[in-house]
C-alpha cells in the first residue's frame, strides 16, 4: 500500500499533503478528548506494533505479498483521532529511517492509511456496533469487517488518486483491476490480525479498548468500590 516516490506527479503529492497535514491537524484537536494519563501508553505501544507489524510481510497470490495497514485496529483500540497521529507517526518513521514510501509520497500514504483506512475502518466499526449485540463477539465481528473495507477502500483511493496525476504508463482500468483485487486478499489478512489483536486484549484489559469499553471483566466489577450508606435518621 505504501506509494513510492515519484507515482505521482507534484501537483496530486502536495494536494494529499495538504490533505494529509489538514487531517493531522483536526486529529490533534480531537485526540485531546481521547487521550489521558490511561489511554496514552497504550496509544504508544499500538502504534510500536503497528510499526513492526507493518514491517512483517505475508503472501497473497503468485509473485505478491501484503502487510498490516493497521488503521482500523488502531482506531477501534484508542479512538480515531489518536489513530490518525499514531499511523502518521509510523508512516513518518517508515518514511525516514526506511525510505518505506518516501518523503514526497508521505502525504499521500498519510491520507491513504492514517486518513481513509482509519475513517472507514472505524465508521465500519461504529455502524455495525451499534447494531450487534453488545458483547466480546460482536465487538470483533465489527472490528474484523471495518479491518476488510478499509483495505480495499483505501487501494480504490489511491486509484482515483493515479487517474487524476499518475505518471507511470499504465490504464487506469488494469492499476484499479490490480490494485482491488490483491488489496480484498490482503484485506482478509488485515481482518484476521485486528481480530486476534483485539481479542486478545479484549480478554484481558476490555476497559482500555475505546471502541469497547462498555465491556468489563467480572473481576473489575468487584473491584469497584461499595456505596457508602447514609443514615437518613
Amino acid at each position: 500500500m505504501h506509494v513510492p516516490d515519484g507515482f505521482l506527479d507534484a501537483p496530486t503529492s502536495v494536494a494529499t499533503g495538504v490533505v494529509a497535514a489538514g487531517g493531522v491537524a483536526v486529529a490533534l484537536r480531537g485526540a485531546r478528548r481521547e487521550l489521558d494519563e490511561r489511554t496514552a501508553p497504550l496509544a504508544g505501544l499500538t502504534a510500536a506494533f503497528v510499526f513492526a507489524a507493518q514491517m512483517i510481510n505475508f503472501p497473497v497470490a503468485a509473485g505478491t505479498s501484503g502487510h498490516l495497514i493497521g488503521g482500523a485496529l488502531t482506531a477501534v483500540l484508542v479512538g480515531p483521532w489518536t489513530a490518525v497521529l499514531c499511523m502518521t507517526v509510523v508512516l513518518l518513521v517508515q518514511a525516514v529511517l526506511f525510505a518505506d514510501g518516501g518523503l514526497t509520497a508521505l502525504g499521500t500514504n498519510t491520507t491513504l492509511m492514517g486518513l481513509v483506512a482509519v475513517g472507514v475502518g472505524y465508521g465500519t466499526f461504529r455502524l455495525l456496533a451499534a447494531v450487534l449485540p453488545r458483547t466480546r463477539g460482536g465487538v470483533l465481528v465489527a472490528a474484523g469487517v471495518g479491518a476488510f473495507l478499509s483495505v480495499p477502500v483505501a487501494a480504490l483511493a489511491f486509484v482515483g488518486l493515479f487517474a487524476v496525476g499518475g505518471v507511470a504508463d499504465v490504464p487506469v482500468g488494469t492499476v484499479a483491476a490490480a490494485m482491488v483485487g490483491v488489496h480484498l486478499l490482503i484485506g482478509l489478512g488485515e481482518a484476521v490480525i485486528t481480530v486476534a489483536v483485539l481479542g486478545a486484549v479484549l480478554t484481558v484489559r476490555p476497559d482500555l479498548v475505546h471502541g469497547a469499553a462498555y465491556l468489563r471483566r467480572p473481576a473489575d466489577l468487584a473491584r469497584r468500590p461499595a456505596p457508602v450508606e447514609t443514615d437518613s435518621r
